[in-house]
């Protein structure tokens, strides 16, 4: 406890100038904006639009918007050796992410200057603000558990690498910090996920474990293989002096019943992060509210594209001033990493302006609109929860898509479901989920009236690991990867339905 109390000092100037965030949001981003103008005006992408001309923010809207196919040329001159194309120097690091209509992969650029003033800020900044939520922590007295996935070379230039954020992060930290984490960096960075599970639980099991950081489908599989292999039933038997969880990546309301299960300790705690590949932009900054403080002091400069707006070719952009409460935005981000209003693929709503707060509300693809029922991430998210707390019901993946019409000409959503507890009824769970939908949701409800445009809908019970096995086939288990919740066509759900025998 004095340890943690003496080092937690360390932290109280930087958690004074988060509470700036509250009263001179707009400077800050200001600076933000200027800073990143002027550092990237004599790089290729600078020149191409002047940036050395850029006086205001109406300035800087004669930048298109780009997605991941307008930049990917550039990227990959970049991943050759170019130097100053989208940022100053050379670019070494490429955080390779799920990838496009026409890509198996994004590869997106991680510059030493992102890797310094987002990624590694935002890992300071939530040590920082679990350390004022909880007074009593003894977070520094052992070690945490950091879940990252593996790099491999980048076209063999020297030092140039590729792979999972994680890896990048966990590949560049700082000596020091590999004093108070696990697993070594030659396990962490293992390929082999199923591999890399097993090497952890064996090296970890006689560690003081205070803290975990990871996605939370694949925390849970090695806490299961480390409960598996000790005999224990809870995890705080092994690792007493557990105290928070890190998790990012995925929404944690499917996982968080099961956690609950597994780590019983009164203590214990759970802290979102909002990391991806592209930068780090949130934290929960207080433990007993789910939204999450929008991070506007590290070298990320917002936008938000209105939800309505997204498929419109010019679509209306404006500055984080401009935001609604309660309303969905794309959210565009300019970046030291060299990503240019670029749009990200998720979608936010603010719950509070003074300062920013947010939910990840969905992706600005991973949705069903199939009907005009515009059903997002965070209404499956909420629906699910409730049918759950009805039924005794527990969740492991799912995933949902339209049935556009069947040989009744019967439309409806069809809801793939892998269950770690089955419901006491799975048709009071379907009742359940359906009702909850049209609670949320007026869009569905209008659509579900009568059952005239969409019927009640349907749930089929997956094959246990049949999630984990459709990962498995596509080489995508570990890391960042994740199950898509919403799909708006079938593509998908019929992959994963062919596996399910």
């Amino acid at each position: 406890m004095v340890s943690t109390k003496l080092i937690g000092k360390l932290f109280v100037s930087r958690q004074k100038e988060i509470d700036r965030y509250a009263k001179e949001a707009e400077a800050i981003q200001e600076h933000v904006f200027r800073k990143l103008i002027q550092t990237a005006a004599a790089t290729e992408w600078g020149k191409k639009y002047n940036y050395a001309n850029i006086r205001t923010y109406t300035d800087f809207q004669r930048v298109p918007i780009q997605q991941y196919d307008d930049v990917k040329g550039y990227v990959d001159r970049m991943r050759h050796g170019e130097k100053n194309i989208l940022w100053p120097g050379q670019v070494v690091w490429y955080a390779k992410s799920s990838g496009t209509t026409n890509d198996k992969s994004k590869f997106i650029p991680v510059s030493k200057d992102g890797l310094r003033h987002i990624h590694y800020k935002g890992g300071t900044d939530a040590v920082a603000l679990y350390l004022r939520s909880n007074s009593q922590s003894n977070f520094f007295s052992g070690k945490g558990l950091i879940l990252g996935g593996s790099h491999s070379p980048n076209y063999n230039l020297k030092d140039s690498l590729v792979g999972d954020l994680s890896a990048i992060l966990i590949q560049n930290i700082n000596p020091l910090v590999n004093f108070i984490r696990v697993p070594s960096k030659e396990i962490a960075l293992l390929s082999e996920f199923e591999e890399k599970v097993e090497r952890i639980a064996e090296t970890t099991i006689h560690e003081n474990v205070t803290n975990l950081s990871g996605v939370p489908s694949w925390m849970l599989a090695v806490i299961k293989r480390i409960l598996e292999k000790t005999g224990a039933k809870h995890l705080n038997e092994i690792w007493p002096n557990l105290e928070v969880f890190f998790h990012g990546g995925v929404c944690f309301t499917p996982y968080r019943e099961q956690y609950k299960q597994l780590i019983t300790s009164d203590k214990m705690h759970y802290m979102e992060t909002y990391n991806a590949s592209e930068g780090f932009f949130g934290l929960q900054s207080d433990l007993n509210d789910p939204a999450m403080l929008l991070m506007l002091d590290y070298d990320v400069f917002y936008e938000f594209i209105p939800l309505e707006e997204i498929d419109n070719p010019a679509p209306a952009i404006i500055p984080l001033a401009d935001v609604e409460i309660g309303k969905n935005y794309a959210m565009v981000i300019s970046t030291s990493c060299g990503l240019w209003r670029y749009i990200i693929g998720d979608t936010v709503k603010f719950t509070q302006k003074s300062p920013y707060k947010f939910v990840i509300s969905g992706r600005t693809k991973h949705f069903i609109n199939a009907f005009g029922e515009e059903l997002m991430v965070d209404n499956a998210e909420k629906g699910l929860a409730r049918a759950c707390a009805a039924t005794g019901a527990q969740i492991l993946e799912y995933s949902a898509a339209p049935v556009f019409m069947d040989a009744n000409a019967k439309c409806r959503h069809q809801w793939l479901i892998e269950f770690s507890t089955m419901p006491d009824s799975l048709e009071n769970f379907r009742h359940t989920l359906d009702k909850a939908l049209q609670d949320i949701n007026s869009d569905y409800e209008a659509k579900r009236h009568k059952d005239i445009t969409l019927q009640e809908l349907e749930i089929i019970v997956a094959r246990p690991n049949l999630f984990h096995d459709w990962l498995k086939q596509k080489g995508k288990l570990g890391g960042q990867h994740k199950v898509p919740r919403l799909s708006n066509n079938r593509d998908y759900i019929e992959e994963m339905l062919k596996l399910n025998i």
